[in-house]
């Protein structure tokens, strides 16, 4: 009886996940970059095919929300490598191109958290009185 009180809790317990929402901060920093990048008008490429910035950024909310379920993300650096980099499916590296020029994604998504987190940016905290 005991041993199998004791295998039933250790099943339950394994089912039990660890993942929880980013904190606040990163939170707001991952928003800030979604937000540059419906902003943009920028396309993103996945897998081959062009899309626009709000059809990419609604793919890479529906990531966000996956990866949340099995994890937290504890920086928004992390969101860029995990979810913003590259094709889970495939492997293949997002790019973004905005007026004919295309970079890696990671490296537009790096530049955008660069100017989130620069004094006076849109991640900066408002000036108190």
């Amino acid at each position: 009886m005991l041993r199998t009180l004791i295998v039933l809790w250790f099943s339950l317990a394994a089912g039990i996940s660890l993942a929880a929402p980013a904190s606040a901060p990163v939170r707001g920093e991952i928003d800030a970059l979604l937000a540059a990048l419906q902003a943009s008008n920028c396309e993103f490429q996945r897998n081959g095919s062009w899309h626009g910035a709000a059809e990419a950024r609604t793919h890479l909310l529906r990531k966000l929300e996956y990866i949340e379920k099995r994890s937290t993300l504890p920086s928004a650096e992390k969101f860029i490598e995990l979810a913003a980099s590259s094709s889970s499916a495939s492997g293949r590296a997002y790019e973004v191109r905005c007026n004919g020029a295309v970079q890696p994604s990671a490296q537009w998504f790096g530049k955008q958290l660069q100017k989130i987190r620069a004094p006076g940016g849109p991640g900066a905290p408002s000036p108190t009185k």
